[in-house]
């Protein structure tokens, strides 16, 4: 009896009772609105878990257990990769290998939301941001990469891994609503209109077995600190095009994805304690989170556009906004833009070229933080 009176005692905390509305609230979107409902399902329930007076899954349990195992080591960002990496056809790319660089120019928003964060935190009474590598954990949002965020967080800043990727995972799910605007307001009509021939080359067995261990032999010599990232989704990238381990290519996409998935949801989700989750630092790291993927999707526009100043095929511009890691919504979203302005006008193999060399990207972006900020 007294266990359960401490139980509703517990109750009187107001925060308890916000977190727990954060925890359905997740659990709405993804029910209602299928908005990366593999993650935020699972996520909202490990909230509600973690929030609940004296709750037995943490404080010691199997929730904290996870969170040793898979979240304080890194583990379960690696595996998730493994599955990413076996998902993904690197073909799109192949084909059409300039679309690299607007992988690397829609990774923009990462470093100067890291720099605005660092402003924010000399700010008198801004607390949260102490230094230069918890502003890095929040700039890495940009990559619109919830793994990579969570791998640098894990390593840069542990107490605002929760509210990190809580907005990096959110606003990878409204990358629909976000990203349509900014793109409107940095183009024209004309320049959404551009149509874009699709590469007539073909792409061999061989380059496509080539091309991960090339990626990450070359990443890792430049950049060692991302061979843990690049590695694990270039290994899963070469189970799916080596031909010789399908079983382990399906177990990858499948068995392997769905249960880390579920794991790293649910344990990400029993870190939103109240005491942790409702400070002003939550309010900034979701601000700068936002400002960190416009500014993503604005610099892969601009950079197409400034391209095109120098090149007689014209380049749509909508192509530079796919360059983010949210693969394949971005896209989808492009092509559905494309087609809202000409019906007859299909850029999707481009947009994917962009989007998979995002991913590339913003693994890269990851590893080279990791490698510089002490």
């Amino acid at each position: 009896m007294s266990e359960l009176l401490s139980g509703v005692k517990g109750m009187a905390d107001w925060r308890v009772w916000v977190m727990l509305g954060v925890g359905l609230t997740l659990v709405w979107l993804a029910v209602k609105k299928e908005y990366e409902p593999n993650l935020l399902l699972p996520m909202g329930f490990g909230c509600l878990l973690a929030n609940i007076p004296l709750s037995s899954a943490v404080h010691g349990g199997f929730l904290d257990v996870l969170t040793r195992a898979g979240i304080s080591n890194e583990l379960f960002p690696i595996l998730i990769f493994i599955g990413v990496g076996a998902m993904i056809d690197f073909g799109p790319l192949l084909q059409d290998p300039e679309m690299l660089f607007f992988g690397a120019a829609a990774q923009f928003g990462i470093f100067f939301t890291m720099m605005l964060a660092l402003l924010v935190g000399r700010i008198p009474g801004v607390v949260g941001i102490p230094g230069l590598r918890e502003a890095a954990a929040i700039g890495i949002i940009g990559a619109a990469d919830g793994p990579t965020s969570i791998y640098v967080a894990t390593r840069f800043a542990p107490q605002l891994l929760a509210p990190i990727t809580v907005a990096a995972y959110s606003y990878m799910s409204l990358v629909p609503i976000i990203q349509p605007p900014v793109i409107r307001a940095l183009t024209t009509r004309e320049e959404r209109m551009i149509r874009m021939e699709n590469p007539e080359r073909e792409v061999s067995r061989a380059v496509k077995i080539i091309f991960p261990i090339a990626v990450t032999l070359i990443a890792g010599i430049v950049s060692p600190m991302s061979v843990a990232l690049i590695g694990s989704l270039m290994f899963g990238n070469l189970l799916r095009e080596s031909g010789v381990t399908e079983r382990l290519s399906k177990t990858a996409q499948n068995e392997l994805s769905s249960l880390v998935t579920i794991l790293l949801g649910i344990t990400i989700g029993s870190t939103m304690s109240g005491e942790q989750f409702l400070t002003p630092t939550t309010l900034l790291i979701i601000g700068l989170g936002l400002i960190a993927f416009v500014f993503d999707t604005a610099g892969g526009v601009l950079f197409a556009k400034f391209i095109n100043l120098f090149r007689k095929k014209k380049i749509n511009p909508m192509i530079g906004a796919c360059g983010i890691s949210a693969f394949p919504m971005s896209a989808r979203v492009i092509q559905k833009m494309a087609q809202q302005e000409d019906g007859s006008n299909f850029i999707i193999m481009h947009a994917v070229g962009a989007n998979v060399a995002g991913q590339v990207a913003s693994i890269i972006a990851g590893g080279l933080i990791l490698a510089l900020v002490r």
